[in-house]
Protein backbone atom coordinates (compact mmCIF):
# COMPACT_ATOMS: atom_id res chain seq x y z
CA UNK A 1 0.00 0.00 0.00
CA UNK A 2 1.01 3.75 -1.00
CA UNK A 3 1.77 6.06 1.43
CA UNK A 4 -1.31 7.75 2.55
CA UNK A 5 -1.77 11.72 3.90
CA UNK A 6 -4.69 11.09 6.24
CA UNK A 7 -6.35 13.76 8.09
CA UNK A 8 -7.52 12.06 11.69
CA UNK A 9 -10.72 13.06 13.55
CA UNK A 10 -10.79 12.35 17.23
CA UNK A 11 -11.30 13.83 20.37
CA UNK A 12 -9.31 11.56 22.80
CA UNK A 13 -6.61 13.35 23.00
CA UNK A 14 -4.82 9.75 24.13
CA UNK A 15 -6.25 7.59 20.86
CA UNK A 16 -5.64 10.41 18.72
CA UNK A 17 -1.66 10.19 20.01
CA UNK A 18 -1.88 6.32 19.26
CA UNK A 19 -3.28 6.22 16.04
CA UNK A 20 -1.12 9.21 14.58
CA UNK A 21 2.06 6.54 15.90
CA UNK A 22 0.30 3.64 14.34
CA UNK A 23 -0.57 4.88 11.34
CA UNK A 24 3.49 6.28 10.90
CA UNK A 25 4.67 2.92 11.77
CA UNK A 26 2.62 1.67 8.91
CA UNK A 27 4.53 4.05 6.68
CA UNK A 28 1.54 6.94 6.80
CA UNK A 29 1.51 10.32 6.86
CA UNK A 30 -1.27 12.19 9.08
CA UNK A 31 -1.42 15.87 7.61
CA UNK A 32 -3.66 16.51 10.61
CA UNK A 33 -5.43 15.70 13.41
CA UNK A 34 -8.55 17.29 14.39
CA UNK A 35 -10.77 17.36 17.80
CA UNK A 36 -14.46 18.97 16.23
CA UNK A 37 -16.77 18.95 13.28
CA UNK A 38 -15.48 22.43 12.24
CA UNK A 39 -11.78 21.54 12.21
CA UNK A 40 -12.39 18.48 10.42
CA UNK A 41 -13.77 20.70 7.44
CA UNK A 42 -11.22 22.95 7.52
CA UNK A 43 -8.18 20.75 7.71
CA UNK A 44 -10.04 18.76 4.84
CA UNK A 45 -10.18 22.20 2.62
CA UNK A 46 -5.96 22.63 3.71
CA UNK A 47 -4.72 19.51 3.49
CA UNK A 48 -6.46 17.25 0.67
CA UNK A 49 -6.33 13.86 2.39
CA UNK A 50 -5.89 10.67 0.41
CA UNK A 51 -8.14 9.25 3.42
CA UNK A 52 -10.11 10.55 6.90
CA UNK A 53 -10.28 8.14 9.87
CA UNK A 54 -13.05 9.88 11.42
CA UNK A 55 -14.69 9.23 15.33
CA UNK A 56 -18.06 9.33 14.40
CA UNK A 57 -19.18 11.23 17.92
CA UNK A 58 -17.33 14.12 18.33
CA UNK A 59 -17.36 16.35 21.87
CA UNK A 60 -17.95 19.37 19.49
CA UNK A 61 -20.41 18.58 16.24
CA UNK A 62 -20.70 15.12 14.88
CA UNK A 63 -18.03 13.20 13.27
CA UNK A 64 -20.80 11.43 10.38
CA UNK A 65 -22.01 15.38 9.91
CA UNK A 66 -18.25 16.52 8.93
CA UNK A 67 -17.85 13.85 6.44
CA UNK A 68 -21.06 15.11 4.98
CA UNK A 69 -19.88 18.40 5.24
CA UNK A 70 -16.33 17.69 3.84
CA UNK A 71 -18.14 15.54 0.85
CA UNK A 72 -20.10 17.97 -0.92
CA UNK A 73 -16.99 19.87 -2.07
CA UNK A 74 -15.58 16.43 -3.28
CA UNK A 75 -15.48 13.31 -2.68
CA UNK A 76 -12.62 11.77 -0.08
CA UNK A 77 -12.32 8.06 1.03
CA UNK A 78 -13.11 8.00 4.76
CA UNK A 79 -13.64 5.30 7.53
CA UNK A 80 -15.19 5.84 10.81
CA UNK A 81 -14.17 4.79 13.96
CA UNK A 82 -16.84 4.22 16.98
CA UNK A 83 -17.40 2.58 20.03
CA UNK A 84 -21.43 2.14 19.03
CA UNK A 85 -21.25 1.58 15.27
CA UNK A 86 -24.70 1.14 15.33
CA UNK A 87 -25.14 4.74 15.56
CA UNK A 88 -22.96 5.17 12.20
CA UNK A 89 -24.69 2.54 10.15
CA UNK A 90 -28.02 3.81 11.16
CA UNK A 91 -27.26 6.94 8.89
CA UNK A 92 -24.60 5.53 6.57
CA UNK A 93 -25.52 2.25 6.33
CA UNK A 94 -22.47 1.02 3.82
CA UNK A 95 -19.61 2.93 5.26
CA UNK A 96 -16.39 1.36 6.45
CA UNK A 97 -16.83 1.30 10.31
CA UNK A 98 -14.51 -0.53 12.63
CA UNK A 99 -15.38 -0.14 16.20
CA UNK A 100 -13.21 0.87 19.10
CA UNK A 101 -11.16 -0.83 20.52
CA UNK A 102 -9.73 -2.33 17.72
CA UNK A 103 -6.23 -4.26 16.57
CA UNK A 104 -3.33 -2.52 14.03
CA UNK A 105 -4.60 -5.19 11.58
CA UNK A 106 -8.01 -4.48 11.49
CA UNK A 107 -7.33 -0.65 11.37
CA UNK A 108 -5.15 -2.23 8.18
CA UNK A 109 -8.31 -4.09 6.97
CA UNK A 110 -10.23 -1.11 6.85
CA UNK A 111 -8.56 1.08 5.28
CA UNK A 112 -7.55 -1.49 2.14
CA UNK A 113 -11.29 -1.73 1.88
CA UNK A 114 -12.07 2.35 2.19
CA UNK A 115 -9.43 2.42 -0.19
CA UNK A 116 -10.70 -0.56 -2.52
CA UNK A 117 -14.39 0.76 -2.59
CA UNK A 118 -13.28 4.22 -3.58
CA UNK A 119 -10.94 3.25 -6.43
CA UNK A 120 -14.15 1.13 -7.63
CA UNK A 121 -16.35 4.20 -7.54
CA UNK A 122 -14.03 6.03 -9.36
CA UNK A 123 -13.79 3.34 -11.95
CA UNK A 124 -17.63 3.26 -12.23
CA UNK A 125 -17.63 7.33 -12.69
CA UNK A 126 -14.85 7.19 -15.51
CA UNK A 127 -16.62 4.44 -17.55
CA UNK A 128 -19.99 6.53 -17.26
Amino acid sequence: MKALRILLVEDDSLIAMLLVETLAGMGHGVCAVEATQAGAVGAALRCRPDLMIVDAQLRKGNGISAVDEILSAGFVPHLFVSGDIKKVLARRPDAVIIEKPFRESELEGAIRRTLDIADNKAVKLSNE
